[in-house]
Formats: structure tokens, sequence, C-alpha cells
């Protein structure tokens, strides 16, 4: 069943003449399901933070890296870039409605693939012997 809902909205798309490289969804995916996305997503959850702040929370980033993540997630809609007229001028980067309405699937994606990594982990192995 899921299958089939699945094969008529790619179908549906296709008659609408969506192909890879124009299609909303991996328009959309190709941002979120980033590497850094995520846990730039995850560090807004609990408020804005500046930008060393979140530097320093994701350590493995680099700061051209970071600095293009935030300004996809922005482009996006789901991040708000906010600057503070202080000398210098510090930025904030908080998440809009859109983002936060985001993070419900996010943590439902992010049980998963917690629950499943023991599988995967196992076909993996499994895999690689072969």
């Amino acid at each position: 069943m899921m299958r089939d809902i699945q094969q008529n909205r790619l179908d549906e798309w296709k008659a609408m003449g969506f192909h890879p490289n124009n299609c909303p969804v991996r328009q959309v995916l190709d941002h979120v399901a980033a590497k850094w996305t995520t846990l730039i997503l995850l560090e807004l959850e609990g408020g804005p933070q500046r930008f060393n702040a979140l530097g320093r929370a994701l350590p493995d980033v680099s700061k051209r890296m970071l600095t293009q993540s935030l300004r996809n997630l922005e482009r996006d809609g789901l991040v708000n870039r906010e600057v503070f007229g202080t000398k210098p001028p510090s930025v904030a980067y908080g998440l809009t409605d859109l983002g936060a309405s985001f993070l419900a699937p996010l943590h439902a994606m992010i049980s998963w693939a917690d629950e499943k990594f023991p599988s995967i982990n196992a076909a993996r192995t499994k895999f690689d012997m072969e």
C-alpha cells in the first residue's frame, strides 16, 4: 500500500513535468539533508545563537561551511539572521516558524536512525565481509 502511494506521487510529479533537477522535494532535501544542517537546526532549537557559539558547539565544521550552511538555511526560510548594531556588529541566528516546523519530522528521523542503527551497522559489517 505504501509503495503504491509513493509510486502514485512519483507518477504525479513526472506528469507535472518534474525532473530530478527541478523536483521540489529534492530542492528541499538537498539542503535539509546536508551534513551540517541537522546539527545546526538542533543547536538552534534551544534558541538563537551567535555564529561563534554555533562554531564552538560544532567544532568539526569549518567557518566557511558553517557560513554556507547558515546562508542556505536562511535562503530557504528556515533560519533568521539578526544583526545587532554593536561595535563590532554581532549576528545571531534563530529558527523561523518554518524552521521550527521542521523539528518534528527531524526528531522522528533521528529516533528512527537511533533505533535502527544496530541493524544498519550489522548489515554494513555483513556486506563488508562478503
